[in-house]
């Protein structure tokens, strides 16, 4: 919030969003390749994909399987951005967000249905949160590609560099007006600044798809879109 200048859509103006999630690359190469996974999936047949004979994605799925595992607080978790993004003229860089703490959490015997959010309501009431926010520039345009995201760039090669930190100070966020406003909330990687254009067939594909759902959401959820400033308010 708060980032000046023309972005690449035009629905926000001051939002630069970094979409991060916690596996360290994408359970497919392409657009394409996921449309395939799609198709299994809606016939609740996913593993279908990566083992089908005539076209087996063994390795993909053995990837995901390593960088997949159960989690037990949301906080703890480091996470990656899967796809290239513009870091200025000609520079494709990744990003991730690691704790700057150890994980203490354990997960329950018994998880209850929103243990992930309970645990990280447990975490901020008892004091701030820290990231540590890095950025690994592409030095090898063939080991560190643009296209495919199931390659993890080697960190050997380009080992992730930390740039700032993100302090999430002790705080309540799941009372019912927070949860309510974050219906009225769009994301999109292309809310951005053209220095920081995403890059890749993956990216390319979330701007409309991330556009057409966050539209179809809020037009069942009946809720107008508001582009956040960080001014909000939520009284208990």
């Amino acid at each position: 919030m708060g980032v000046s200048g023309p972005k690449l859509m035009d629905d926000e103006r001051f939002t630069q969003d970094l979409i991060l999630v916690s596996p360290a690359s994408f359970v497919t190469p392409n657009v394409i390749e996921n449309a395939k996974l799609q198709r299994w999936v809606r016939a609740k047949a996913p593993l279908a994909y990566a083992i089908n004979p005539g076209d087996s994605h063994l390795l993909h799925l053995f990837m995901q399987l390593l960088y997949s595992p159960m989690h037990a607080n949301p906080l703890e978790v480091q996470y990656y951005s899967n796809v290239p993004f513009l870091l200025g003229e000609g520079q494709a860089v990744q990003y991730s967000l690691k704790p700057a703490e150890p994980a203490q959490t354990k997960i329950p015997a018994r998880p209850a249905e929103n243990y992930l959010r309970d645990a990280m309501v447990r975490t901020l009431a008892a004091g701030s949160w820290t990231f540590d926010f890095m950025v690994q520039v592409q030095t090898d345009p063939h080991l560190m590609p643009i296209e495919d995201a199931t390659v993890k760039w080697p960190e050997r090669m380009s080992p992730y560099v930390p740039v700032a930190r993100l302090r999430l100070p002790a705080q309540r966020f799941d009372s019912d007006r927070q949860l309510a406003f974050a219906d009225v909330l769009r994301y999109n990687p292309w809310h951005s600044l053209a220095e920081h254009k995403p890059l890749g067939n993956s990216n390319r594909a979330r701007r409309p798809m991330y556009a057409e759902l966050a539209w179809l959401r809020q037009a069942m959820n009946q809720v107008a879109h508001v582009e956040p400033t960080g001014d909000e308010q939520f009284p208990p």
